[in-house]
């Protein structure tokens, strides 16, 4: 199936590529969320009326993703767990901790712009995780798991 983006997508093109993909990944994904129409040529002359727009559209949101790149570039987050004596924790900590963390510090940040390099964090420590803000802009952010104190 062909279909024309709409807007970049990250390891699949940006705005008016006409790119091949399968066809669950467009019918189920791509057109229902407006990320790209069907490669019809009714369709791509519309693309072409509305390219401007498209394209001012997309630089309005780079410079909003560059922006909140450059507030977030200096945060150090500090997440607790639950953690035994050898220093593993009693589960892990994912995306969701991390977007929680970012909460609490007053930036939201969404549990899916989270990539953790190696999968869960599950020791306490430094851990580096990436923060994908746009297709083109990522941040290599790092995080300190730290035991919570018990209580008694």
């Amino acid at each position: 199936m062909e279909v024309v983006l709409l807007e970049k997508i990250r390891n699949l093109g940006s705005i008016g590529d006409r790119v091949k993909v399968k066809p669950g990944f467009g019918r189920n994904y791509l057109v229902p969320q407006g990320k790209a129409v069907y490669a019809t040529a009714a369709n791509i002359a519309e693309f072409e009326k509305r390219r401007a727009e498209l394209e001012k559209k997309e630089a309005d949101v780079f410079a909003a993703a560059q922006k909140r790149a450059e507030t977030l570039k200096d945060v150090t987050l500090i997440v607790t767990a639950h953690a035994g004596e050898d220093g593993k924790l009693f589960g892990s900590v994912g995306p969701r901790e991390i977007a929680k963390a970012f909460d609490t510090i007053g930036h939201h940040v969404d549990k899916s712009e989270i990539d953790l390099l190696a999968g869960p964090i599950r020791d306490l420590g430094e851990h580096e995780f990436t923060l994908h803000l746009h297709g083109e802009i990522e941040l290599k952010l790092n995080l300190t798991v730290v035991a919570e104190e018990p209580t008694k």
